[in-house]
């Protein structure tokens, strides 16, 4: 059963509310069995209004399989899927004029489950680094607003239970454009071949290397210097030419992370990471079609490409200075 938390109550506030006295802790304890009866957002329903600290938890929609992270800055919520599908959402507050959240793609670096920021002395539990210079996940307060000095902040008990999920190398996506992750059916060429061909290569008996269900696997398209990268839990394990149809013209700053599919078709999940809120960040079947690359690269994608692989876009090049230690960093603007 997904799990639902109250505005700003999670299961550790509801222990200090039993020093408050029996008539608040009965309100909080209705207002949670309404949630539990549905009355609360669901995954698949309107998760805009959802209220500072409240989150929806439901792994069981996908038991196994890798994790990317979508946090949308402009509306102060997360998205975590697992295997490509969405199992969890959650409010969050990230940075404060002066100190923004940058927006990018990132991978997670480092993790500690107590952790003490070395700038600021405060504890942040739960820490999952995604750049070296203090930008992370973590616990922190959640106003309902943008207060952080540019970590982004997460309910106690949603940040252990994506805590428990992830592992170094899961990417994690700041987005600054205002779109919810939006489907991207049957979006015909993917990477300059149809779905169909794509998945009877899958099943068509060339030998796909041995890899562990949760491995996380990324694609990374760079028009800044096309070329292609393919990552396996953050280490790039290919990479060649890219081959855009229009070089001159931008692909954009988008993600998506493929949900599967079959023989007629398959489906990702997109959005762009922009961090001009101006600009369209509802990616469609015209980013994907107009991308395809050299044979190597492209045969490693065939070979491992699975439910919940991220395929990243971006106009700028995969230079060092877009890049973190092993992992990769696509960064869209400097942080503040």
């Amino acid at each position: 059963m997904p799990r639902h938390v109250s505005a700003g109550l999670s299961r550790r506030s509801a222990l200090a509310l039993l020093g408050v006295g029996v008539g608040m802790l009965a309100g909080w304890r209705d207002s949670l069995s309404s949630a539990l009866a549905g009355s609360s957002p669901n995954l698949d329903g309107d998760l805009g209004s959802l209220e500072p600290g409240q989150f929806i938890w439901d792994p069981e929609r996908a038991p196994k399989g890798p994790v990317a992270i979508i946090v949308s800055i402009p509306k102060q919520l997360v998205f975590v899927y697992r295997n490509g599908i969405l199992i969890g959402a959650s409010t969050v507050s990230t940075g404060k004029p002066g100190h923004s959240t940058p927006a990018g793609v990132f991978t997670v670096l480092d993790k500690a489950k107590v952790h003490t920021s070395a700038t600021y002395g405060e504890p942040m539990p739960d820490m999952e680094r995604l750049t070296w210079k203090g930008i992370a996940l973590h616990v922190g307060d959640l106003p309902g607003y943008p207060d952080s000095h540019g970590c982004v902040h997460l309910p106690p008990d949603f940040a252990d239970d994506l805590y428990a999920i992830t592992e170094i190398g899961t990417p994690v996506i700041l987005a600054g454009g205002h779109s919810d992750p939006a489907s991207v059916a049957d979006p015909g060429p993917i990477l300059g071949t149809t779905a169909k061909e794509e998945i009877e290569a899958k099943i068509g008996g060339k030998p796909i290397p041995s890899l562990s269900p949760d491995a996380v696997m990324s694609i990374l398209v760079s028009r800044g210097d096309m070329k292609i990268y393919v990552l396996q839990n953050a280490e790039i394990v290919a990479e060649g030419a890219a081959i855009i149809k229009d070089p001159s013209e931008p692909i954009g700053s988008n993600v998506f992370v493929w949900q599967g599919g079959d023989a007629q078709g398959s489906t990702w999940e997109g959005m762009g990471f922009h961090a001009d809120p101006s600009v369209p960040t509802a990616p469609g079947t015209d980013v994907l079609q107009r991308i395809d690359g050299a044979a190597g690269v492209m045969d490693a994608i065939r070979n491992r490409i699975k439910p919940g692989t991220v395929l990243v876009t971006t106009d700028l090049p995969a230079s060092p200075e877009t890049r973190s230690g092993s992992g990769f960093t696509v960064m869209d603007a400097p942080s503040s």
